[in-house]
């Protein structure tokens, strides 16, 4: 996938995210993705997104900062949001937080089959 081809398919992936399209999600992510360098396969990605939603109802994923040199694009993920219970460990109970994500994707045979993820867990406990 040439770097346009990359960028339009983490557009779609985003959008699908946002809408919350997990019957579309094999479009964007491999069966066997992995996670922060653990293979957790397609079901398991979708079941923490189903989580994170859970936990985030107005959760929504907006792209601040985008670099792409293929096979890999890099986005800073921007969230303004407020989650119902606990985040990453932390009481947050319905306090609304602003925080970023670094994530790295690899794009494999036209899906995503890589992702590393670093989310700026200081800033939300600053928050609350």
């Amino acid at each position: 996938m040439g770097r346009d081809e990359i960028i339009e398919s983490y557009q779609g992936y985003i959008a699908c995210l946002n809408r919350q399209g997990w019957q579309d999600l094999h479009l964007y992510v491999a069966d066997q993705v992995q996670y922060n360098g653990v293979s957790i396969g397609l079901d398991g990605y979708a079941n923490m997104l189903v989580a994170d939603f859970r936990a985030i109802p107005d959760l929504h994923f907006n792209i601040a900062g985008l670099v792409c040199d293929p096979p890999m694009i890099a986005s800073r993920l921007a969230f303004d949001c407020t989650p119902v219970g606990y985040l990453f460990g932390m009481a947050v109970n319905g306090k609304r937080v602003r925080f970023d994500e670094n994530v790295f994707y690899e794009f494999q045979d036209r899906k995503i089959q890589n992702v590393w993820s670093v989310i700026d867990k200081t800033s939300i406990a600053a928050q609350i």
